[in-house]
């Protein structure tokens, strides 16, 4: 008697163009938008040295997107920068890619967004304050935080939980509830331009933030820029996770073109936006105002200065949905790398498996959840994103090597998009990668060097990894 063996459970390719174009905008416009600037007005103190900090971190970003198309082209499969690494540069970068993803970037990134998801809802319920309990105080480079639970951080893991049950469902859910909350929270944004830039204009403001005070007193001095590097931490996080939708290539129903054109489009869409953003806020509020926002609320505070209270809750409101279905998008597609990763054995082997009846990567989801929730503990918004933004853009700069490599070995190879004026897009954005970590390592190094020291703490994990994983037919073929 023959017995059939049962085929493997494949992905459900059920995300379209506009569903990865969702999954672009929505991971990108989380909570940094409506809150970021007011740090960045208190480091760079000049309302055009805000612009430029978000136009230059928009020109980074759109970039990126356009050179990471060619290798999204390349790539359409599950994985997304994980794979661009191990194929461009080595197995060894993968990993180092994968690992500080699942240890800071990606869960550091959900962890921050489902803070600030809490934050602004105790806009409608002040009794979710940031006060902690059961905690301690931890002493790190960066300053004394407060480890434990507080009703904010209880919130926030509880979203994380909700959101990563949903995702476990099932990618057709999933993507859904994406398209719609990205819908939701553009249009949110757009009204808030809108309003700011028409109605809420507001004389004292535009005649303090675009006067004689609109540039430092001293000109763009050299002694600016490394200041204006500092601050794009901020504008950078707020516009990272651009990639993730590549992360879920093997879900999408024509990767090979949508790839490429869901990073562009949808980067380029946001920035947009973003700038906006900050015109609106700089209409309505004098830059001293943006600077002191309660809990840095910039967002609920322009809206409250325009409408009143109902303005307020409005905007608390818009940013809950944004919030939330930012770390929807997050939560889906960083466990499509810890699949590859599996996949390679180079991760647990269940995270390599997909849920039979779901045929979601359950197993990494459930890893992730738990890992994010607790970095939520920390409850330290700002201190993650320096943590993770470092991290990121040294791995942005990794990459775009990988494409010159790969350029120079694969020169046939099969490229369904090129990068736009090769080589002098990609020289320039690692170039501008190479600056901005160079500038932190001195501007901020007690948030740098913790990061370099995260990523290298994954080589020693990566040898034994290799060493004492073992690794069955199936565990060892790429992510398909």
């Amino acid at each position: 008697m023959t017995i059939e063996a049962h085929p493997p459970v494949q992905f459900v390719r059920a995300i379209r163009r506009i569903d990865a174009m969702a999954l672009v905008v929505g991971t990108m416009i989380g909570s940094g938008i409506f809150i970021v600037s007011a740090d960045i007005v208190r480091q760079v103190n000049a309302p055009g040295l805000l612009l430029l900090v978000w136009a230059l971190a928009g020109l980074m970003s759109i970039a990126g997107a356009l050179t990471y198309g060619e290798l999204a082209g390349m790539y359409p499969r599950a994985g997304g920068q994980y794979v661009y690494l191990r194929e461009g540069i080595s197995p060894l970068f993968g990993y180092l890619y994968g690992w500080t993803l699942f240890a800071v970037i990606q869960t550091g990134t959900i962890a921050a967004v489902a803070v600030a998801f809490g934050r602004f809802t105790a806009v409608f319920f002040p009794a979710l304050t940031a006060e902690t309990f059961l905690g301690f105080t931890l002493p790190l480079p960066s300053g004394a935080i407060e480890v434990g639970l507080s009703p904010q951080r209880v919130l926030a893991i509880v979203s994380i939980i909700v959101l990563t049950w949903i995702n476990i469902r099932g990618v057709r859910t999933a993507a859904l509830i994406q398209t719609s909350l990205t819908a939701i929270k553009a249009v949110a944004l757009g009204a808030l331009i809108v309003l700011g830039l028409t109605i809420g204009r507001n004389a004292e403001a535009l005649a303090a933030n675009f006067g004689a005070n609109f540039w430092p007193a001293d000109g763009l001095t050299f002694a600016v820029w490394p200041l204006v590097g500092a601050a794009m931490v901020g504008a950078l996080f707020s516009m990272d996770a651009w990639n993730n939708v590549g992360f879920a290539g093997s879900e999408l129903k024509d990767p090979k073109r949508d790839l490429p054109f869901a990073m562009g489009v949808g980067v380029l869409t946001v920035v947009a936006l973003y700038l906006l953003t900050n015109l609106a806020y700089l209409s309505v509020l004098p830059s001293e105002a943006i600077a002191s926002a309660p809990e840095d609320r910039v967002g609920t505070a322009v809206l409250q200065a325009m409408l009143g209270d109902v303005g307020l809750y409005a905007m608390a409101a818009a940013i809950m949905i944004s919030t939330f279905g930012c770390n929807n998008g997050l939560i889906l597609s960083g466990a499509r790398v810890y699949y590859a990763m599996a996949r390679d054995g180079l991760f647990f082997r269940r995270a390599g498996e997909l849920h039979e009846s779901h045929r979601t990567p359950a197993f990494g989801l459930k890893a992730q959840a738990i890992w994010a929730s607790l970095l939520c503990l920390s409850g330290t918004y700002s201190q993650l994103l320096d943590y993770v933004i470092f991290a990121a853009v040294l791995f942005f700069l990794a990459t775009v090597i990988g494409l010159f490599a790969l350029r120079f070995r694969q020169p046939n190879a099969e490229r369904p998009v090129r990068a736009p004026f090769y080589p002098w897009l990609p020289a320039a954005y690692a170039l501008a990668t190479l600056v901005f970590c160079v500038n932190l390592l001195v501007q901020k190094p007690q948030y740098s060097w913790p990061g370099l020291i995260i990523v290298a703490l994954g080589i020693p994990v990566y040898f034994a990894w290799r060493h004492l994983a073992r690794r069955p037919t199936a565990a060892s073929q790429p992510a398909v």
